[in-house]
Formats: structure tokens, C-alpha cells, sequence
């Protein structure tokens, strides 16, 4: 739950510095420029997050095949060609 507490965070500074730039008309598109930063760093860690994840379970879902012995490993060489 790390990385979603995170993303909620760095979506909440966004927000932040969209609300600052309704009051401030003087530095508006700076700070719409930095809530644009926020949201993208948001994205980041939730798309990394969600790539971990699926690597995770991608990994558990594969199981390697084991070969016992020589005469198995040839009977499947010859039997994919």
C-alpha cells in the first residue's frame, strides 16, 4: 500500500497547486505547470507500481520444467520439430 499512499500524495500536491493558482493570477501558469509535474510523478509511481505487480504474478503463474534425464530432453527436441 506504499506506492498508492504515495501517488495520493504527490495527486493531493497537484490539486494543491491548482487551488493556489485560482487565488494567484500572478504566477497561474507556474503553478499549473507544477501541478502538471505532481499529477505526471503520480502516474509514474502508480504505473511502475502496477509493472511490479504484474511481473510478480507473471512469475508465480510460471513454473520451470525440469527434464530427469537425457532420453526425455530428446524425445522433446524431436517431437517440437
Amino acid at each position: 500500500m506504499e506506492a498508492v499512499e504515495k501517488v495520493r500524495r504527490l495527486r493531493a500536491m497537484g490539486s494543491l497547486c491548482r487551488q493556489q493558482a485560482a487565488y494567484n493570477s500572478m504566477k497561474k501558469w507556474k503553478l499549473l505547470a507544477e501541478a502538471e509535474y505532481w499529477d505526471h510523478l503520480a502516474e509514474l509511481v502508480l504505473s511502475s507500481h502496477f509493472q511490479e505487480c504484474n511481473a510478480a504474478s507473471s512469475n508465480e503463474m510460471e513454473r520451470p520444467q525440469t527434464i530427469t534425464s537425457t532420453n526425455d530432453a530428446r524425445r522433446e527436441t524431436i517431437s517440437a520439430t
